[in-house]
């Protein structure tokens, strides 16, 4: 599904990843870990196609396209979906609203009916009801006055929505207290799937705990400097970093 063979990627000049490689293959689900500026939401961010990121070698495959090749919009069209750290407010747009227009957007591109308002309600409710979700969240502004849990719960209602083939969440258990978290997991649970696949960044281990990843990959200095099953996590929880970077 993924492919990533010796990327290098920069910010202002700035190498920040420094020949990355990474195959994520359909049904599996990876978990990024490491210590502060290692790389992961750079990595993140090269794969959405934020144009901040200038990729200075390598490749990157998806779904056997080139996706350097691809706008962010045609990612996102090919099932490319992106959990960022730091929602974005989107003033003056519902939640209803925004995620109708990204539903119908993704039709339209696959050449299917789009919907109309009361049919994708119909949607909505079920998947709001299954999150636990409050109705009246559909009718609030886009992140505009969320707590940061809440403002998570939305980008995974907009995952459940939009039933991307690869979801990158990017430290999506940030600031989550416990129940918030279980909330979280059980909307990625229940996504995944022999057909998708999930790429989660995360510092720490606790996310894992509710999320069991088929592979842990450890990155130091833009680097993957190593690979486990899900027990390389506990491990990382002891021993810290330290001995991981001491050890590359």
């Amino acid at each position: 599904m993924l492919k990533i063979q010796n990327l290098t990627a920069e910010v202002e000049g700035k190498p920040i990843l420094k020949g990355l490689n990474l195959e994520v293959k359909a049904g599996e689900t990876h978990a990024i870990m490491g210590p502060n500026g290692a790389g992961k939401s750079t990595l993140a961010k090269v794969l959405a196609g934020h144009p901040f990121y200038e990729i200075t070698g390598g490749s990157i495959t998806f779904h056997d396209k080139d996706l350097m090749e691809l706008s962010a919009e045609e990612r996102a069209h090919l099932g490319l979906f992106m959990s960022f750290q730091y929602p974005v407010e989107i003033p003056g747009v519902s939640n209803k609203q925004f995620l109708h227009i990204a539903y119908n957007a993704q039709r339209k591109a696959r050449s299917e009916k789009e919907l109309s308002m009361a049919e994708f309600e119909e949607i909505l409710t079920k998947k709001m009801a299954d999150l636990e979700i409050r109705s009246e969240f559909g009718q609030r502004n886009v992140n505009e006055n969320f707590s940061g849990g809440e403002k998570k719960k939305n980008e995974i209602l907009q995952m459940t929505i939009l039933e991307p083939k690869l979801a990158i969440l990017d430290e999506t258990d940030s600031g989550l207290d416990i129940d918030a978290m279980k909330i979280v997991a059980d909307g990625v649970n229940s996504l995944r799937s022999k057909d998708r696949s999930f790429l989660i960044i995360t510092h720490y281990q606790r996310l894992l705990d509710y999320i069991k990843p088929d592979f842990v990959h450890i990155l130091v200095d833009g680097k993957v400097a190593k690979t486990g099953c899900s027990e390389l996590a506990l491990e990382l929880e002891k021993v810290g970093y330290e001995k991981i970077e001491a050890s590359k």
